[in-house]
């Protein structure tokens, strides 16, 4: 099968189009014959040598959507044939409220979907929402199941209540906008962009404010009357403003911490209104089932930024490096 190899980091164009092995299954596994994959910042992490315990050679890749075409001996609950939307998450546990120290996903150390074939558990494997498209389909898995278990899981978001999603146009970011707005929540979002922000209202957000602006935080204040829930995956400076934005008794959800640590964040303000502030990462299978439930329900359809061919998967890269794109970014697989 052809595959984007990386047999050495430090960044995009260390990626390589080679042939290698189908993979086979093993007693409990499936091979995934792959229509579509897509792209995640991990995934840079991965190719530039940032990730912890990176194991080389791989295949890196997260997200897919294809065909069973091979069944170990033991699978019963799919069978070759199946459109499959795949769980990346390895090795979550049995405990649904938090992942086990061996927790993995698709990608590193195992072989991921920038490949023709992929070899997963076969409890890895869920059926594909009819109404999604392949490339839909590939967008959603990490990215859709990140936003869901810090919305709805850890966020516990209720109808009415205003959330803030910093950042838009990122993967996760977008699809926390669609649910909380399919949830019934009031969505506000933060951007530098003015096109950015008009896009996460066309999804379902009612505004949104140009951090860059010295009073973003007072535009803020005004327009919302103060969040109920904040979900951030930036960190850095603007993090410290989040508790001042905070309603009494408000949550933050933190999912990660693209530019660093946090300088300014005092407790005060935490104590004061009893603000809580809360971790997440990824999900469990009951995240990824109750997911694609409510992907279903409301018919959510992924937003698609552009799509590549699987050979130009590094000027993909170079793309989502660069904080260009809005939405998820696709890979298309050779058949």
């Amino acid at each position: 099968m052809k595959a984007m190899m990386l047999r050495e980091t430090g960044g995009p164009d260390k990626l390589k189009l080679e042939e290698v092995d189908t993979p086979s299954p093993g007693p409990k596994e499936v091979v995934v014959r792959l229509q579509a994959a897509a792209l995640n910042r991990r995934d840079l992490l991965v190719i530039h040598g940032r990730y912890p315990g990176i194991k080389l050679p791989v295949i890196p890749g997260s997200d897919g959507a294809g065909v069973i075409v091979a069944a170990g001996d033991e699978v019963n609950q799919v069978a070759p044939g199946d459109q499959v939307i795949i769980n990346p998450g390895l090795n979550w546990g049995s405990d649904m409220d938090r992942k086990d120290a061996g927790f993995t996903a698709l990608g590193m150390p195992a072989n991921g979907t920038y490949a023709g074939y992929v070899k997963v558990p076969a409890d890895n494997a869920y059926p594909k929402p009819s109404h999604l498209s392949w490339e839909e389909a590939a967008a959603l898995p990490l990215a859709g199941l990140t936003a869901y278990r810090a919305l709805v899981t850890k966020g516990k978001v209720r109808q009415g209540e205003n959330v803030l999603v910093p950042g838009a146009g990122g993967g996760v970011a977008t699809f926390i906008v669609q649910f909380a707005a399919a949830l019934g929540a009031n969505v506000y979002v933060t951007s530098s962009q003015a096109e950015k922000i008009a896009k996460a209202e066309s999804l379902g957000a009612i505004g949104g404010v140009n951090y860059k602006a010295e009073d973003w935080v007072e535009q803020l204040q005004e327009l919302t009357g103060g969040i109920n829930l904040s979900i951030d995956s930036i960190g850095g400076e603007a993090f410290g403003s989040l508790p001042v934005l905070g309603k009494i008794g408000s949550r933050i959800v933190s999912f990660g911490a693209t530019r660093g640590p946090v300088p300014n964040f005092t407790l005060p303000s935490m104590t004061v209104k009893e603000i809580s502030v809360i971790g997440s990462t990824m999900g469990s299978p009951q995240d990824f089932a109750d997911m694609l439930k409510l992907v279903a329900e409301h018919e959510i359809h992924p937003v698609i930024d552009r799509t590549y061919p699987l050979e130009q998967a590094p000027e993909a890269l170079l793309r989502m490096e660069a904080g260009e794109n809005f939405g998820k970014i696709i890979l298309t697989i050779p058949q």
